[in-house]
């Protein structure tokens, strides 16, 4: 048994089965994948894939069980080579950070920073992509630290903790009727065309909800993945807009008008995730606790071994829960400091 037959397992199965790609993904042949596959089936004398012919086409009963041992086999290899990295190279290495926009633009650019300063010989790679693909990427190991608003908290495999809470905020252009229409409504807002996220990005589903439960049909007349477009059509007079409240620049957004839209949509918590049983390096630790400082080290571990406390908690603590960026933006919004 040996390392290469469980990659070309384990690969098998993210490759939908497809020899040719585990092949092109492990650098090595077709027939050197199938022989690598055969030889740990005869070792363990069961049939880890069903075939059809000459190819695989699914999972057999005991493969399913091997394949949860492989992975696990996988990550230790790749932790003892982590936790080598760790002592020989200190301050060294690379992270590599998968979140979505609205994080990448409005939370992150003063962490980074920080980050960069503490730890200028670890090669920060950030990269930006849907939730659910940030959950794939963490799950795959391809990616050290997630950060979004959705999909991280349901998966089993990873270690998601509460980052701090945000709310949406309604904007519009300053000469729109609903910036001087008086007390903010959900019926008010549902009256124009509305500007907003597409689903499953930075707490659409609350804004859904908040809708239904009022038993109103807007008309979402345009949907973006990022705050910068919804802005930009805003601001052309296509309708109000819904984006997150850290997205208000006050010193940029000089053509909008914002309004606290907190007491009409629920909070949205924006999480930070690991993988379940990956070693983590310190500096990886220190990059979780510049954004959320109520998230240390020893809270991040206890969460990996499946001790998590509730979200009430952890973000008791307001002056932690408020950490990042998107704290200016919202307690401007709050305060009408960007509003018509």
């Amino acid at each position: 048994m040996n390392f290469q037959q469980l990659r070309s397992v384990r690969e098998a199965i993210r490759r939908d089965f497809s020899l040719t790609e585990v092949a092109n993904a492990l650098f090595t042949s077709q027939p050197g994948v199938s022989r690598q596959i055969r030889e740990l089936e005869e070792e363990l004398g069961v049939e880890i894939f069903e075939r059809s012919g000459k190819r695989l086409v699914g999972l057999t009963a005991p493969g399913t069980e091997i394949l949860r041992i492989v992975e696990r086999l996988l990550l230790e290899a790749d932790n003892l080579k982590r936790a080598g990295h760790e002592f020989s190279t200190i301050g060294e290495g690379r992270l590599l950070v998968a979140t979505t926009h609205t994080q990448a633009r409005y939370a992150l650019p003063p962490v980074i920073a920080q980050f960069r300063r503490e730890y200028p010989q670890v090669k920060l790679r950030l990269h930006q992509s849907a939730p659910e693909h940030i959950v794939a990427m963490l799950e795959a190991g391809e990616a050290d630290i997630g950060i979004a608003t959705e999909s991280l908290a349901s998966r089993t495999g990873l270690a998601a903790l509460p980052a701090y809470r945000w709310h949406h905020a309604v904007i519009a252009r300053r000469d729109h009727p609903i910036a001087s229409a008086g007390p903010l409504t959900l019926a008010e807002i549902a009256r124009y065309p509305l500007v907003t996220y597409d689903p499953g990005y930075t707490g659409r589903s609350r804004i859904d909800e908040a809708f239904e439960s009022a038993g109103l049909v807007p008309d979402f007349t345009l949907t973006a993945l990022d705050a910068d477009v919804i802005k930009t059509y805003v601001e052309q007079g296509l309708g109000v807009g819904i984006v997150a409240s850290m997205a208000v620049d006050p010193q940029r957004d000089t053509a909008l008008a914002a309004l606290d839209a907190s007491h009409l949509f629920a909070a949205n918590t924006t999480r930070i995730a690991v993988r379940r049983g990956a070693y983590l390096r310190s500096y990886t630790y220190r990059f979780i606790e510049l954004l959320a400082p109520h998230l240390d080290q020893s809270v991040v571990t206890d969460a990996m071994d499946g001790i998590v406390p509730s979200d009430e908690d952890l973000l008791a603590d307001e002056r932690a829960a408020a950490a990042g960026a998107f704290a200016n933006a919202e307690s401007f919004v709050r305060a009408g400091a960007v509003s018509a």
